[in-house]
């Protein structure tokens, strides 16, 4: 079988809120693109581990659970009423959604969201590895002493790493992109010691060149990308309904109902949990272990 030419990168963190506002979007490009992309994730490290600690870290916390409530205000992702704290580093969580993909790519996706969940719907970022773990307890499918035992190995130590050190590598378009207009337009972040991608970006590379769509883009701007590096997308793909999209991704927001089911209507069969920044629709397996409702991921 012939590799698709086609290779997306989306360089991310599971704790970054421009990154958990992208998911409808991403999840929709990648149902157009079923088959005929490489889609990779680079995890970018949103907080690393020679970050200073914050003076005040209540007084820190009240101020980024301002900052997800503006992001969440443009993206319509759910957010959390207020934050525990802000992370203290993005390492455990990147290095299980790395092992997860040692367990294939549907306990991956699980696995990433529900990190992603311990931020903003939680509210208790995963970012020590006991955190990491009572999150992901009880994800479906998911053989958690593996991931401990995978999380802690040098192969995807060095995959992270590598990951870390891509993403401080943005190439030129990234610096001063097209059309960086908007609440995030994608600009290049600045370091101490030089310059790594806004996340979320998209690199896509085809037979055509390649294309960077940094920041918070629309859903257009993706697809728009993906045709001028010569990939194509099914523009009108067949979307299920809000309950087999449940079965699929085990967790859905408004915004994905109205990207990725038809009509747009919520699941009779999920449970839906609100936030202050909108409803989850949890699936019945997935909300049977969900912290959100078994407070188990303190710690």
């Amino acid at each position: 079988m012939t590799a698709p030419a086609l290779e997306v990168v989306e360089y991310t963190d599971p704790l970054c809120p421009w990154a958990w506002g992208s998911e409808p979007v991403f999840r929709r490009l990648r149902l157009e693109l079923a088959g005929r992309a490489r889609w990779r994730r680079a995890y970018a490290i949103l907080f690393d581990t020679d970050d200073d600690p914050a003076p005040d870290p209540e007084a820190e916390a009240l101020w980024y659970s301002r900052y997800v409530a503006e992001v969440a205000a443009h993206t319509g992702a759910p957010r959390t009423e207020r934050l525990d704290r802000v992370a203290r580093s993005s390492w455990p969580s990147a290095l299980a959604a790395r092992a997860a993909e040692l367990q294939g790519p549907t306990v991956a996706e699980r696995v990433l969201r529900r990190l992603r969940e311990s931020v903003f719907v939680l509210g208790r970022p995963a970012d020590t590895e006991q955190r990491v773990l009572a999150c992901l307890r009880a994800v479906p499918g998911l053989d958690l002493d593996r991931l401990r035992a995978d999380a802690r190995s040098d192969f995807v130590l060095a995959s992270v790493r590598s990951d870390r050190a891509e993403a401080r590598a943005p190439l030129p378009e990234a610096m001063d992109p097209e059309d960086a207009t908007g609440p995030h337009p994608g600009r290049a972040k600045e370091l101490d010691d030089g310059f790594r991608y806004a996340l979320p970006t998209l690199l896509l590379r085809g037979p055509l060149g390649y294309r960077v769509v940094p920041g918070w883009r629309p859903h257009s701007a993706c697809a728009e990308a993906v045709r001028a590096v010569g990939g194509t997308l099914d523009a009108a793909p067949e979307l299920p309904s809000a309950d087999a999209a449940l079965e699929l991704h085990r967790s859905l927001t408004e915004p994905e109902l109205a990207l990725l089911t038809t009509p747009g209507t919520p699941p009779e069969q999920g449970l839906r949990l609100d936030t202050a920044g909108g409803p989850l629709w949890l699936h019945p397996d997935e909300a049977a272990g969900h912290p959100a409702l078994t407070g188990s991921a303190a710690g």
